[in-house]
């Protein structure tokens, strides 16, 4: 069972250690690992834009870096820096971390809960709408020199 307030709660934790200074916009993450352990994670901004790193990614790098290679459930919220919590809460997680997520974890039951004004919870199917590239397709259908044509 997911208990999906704690991991509500331990996202808004998260947050809090944020490095944004370009954007202000605030992230946090929190990663149920199926061993029951949860991996906090924030977004980590750098000026270079393409080394910054999203809070889920932070939250699944955490979690690999320590063993734990499949999870069950990720909470995200996020906001402008400075906005009251409960106000606008709502955090989707981009296509780079969609695929992350693709990697480690069981399509048919990985979680995503999205806090929208702190009491309504939302699950939703992170790979619904995006073809996300699997790690079979990509030994399947690549060669060395071709796997980033998709």
């Amino acid at each position: 069972m997911i208990d999906k307030k704690l991991l509500i709660e331990k996202a808004f934790e998260a947050q809090k250690f944020c490095y944004t200074p370009y954007s202000n916009f605030n992230v946090g993450a929190a990663l149920l690992g199926a061993n029951g352990k949860i991996y906090q994670g924030c977004n980590i901004e750098n000026a270079a834009y393409t080394p910054t790193n999203c809070a889920e990614r932070t939250a699944f790098f955490k979690a690999i870096s320590e063993g734990q290679k499949e999870f069950t459930a990720i909470a995200v919220v996020g906001n402008k820096e400075g906005v009251k919590q409960g106000e606008g809460d709502f955090c989707a997680p981009c296509a780079v971390c969609r695929q992350v997520m693709a990697e480690f974890c069981d399509l048919k039951t990985f979680k995503v809960i999205i806090d929208s004004l702190a009491t309504v919870i939302y699950l939703f199917s992170v790979f619904s709408s995006f073809h996300i590239a699997t790690h079979a397709q990509i030994t399947a259908e690549c060669t060395p020199w071709s796997c980033y044509s998709f």
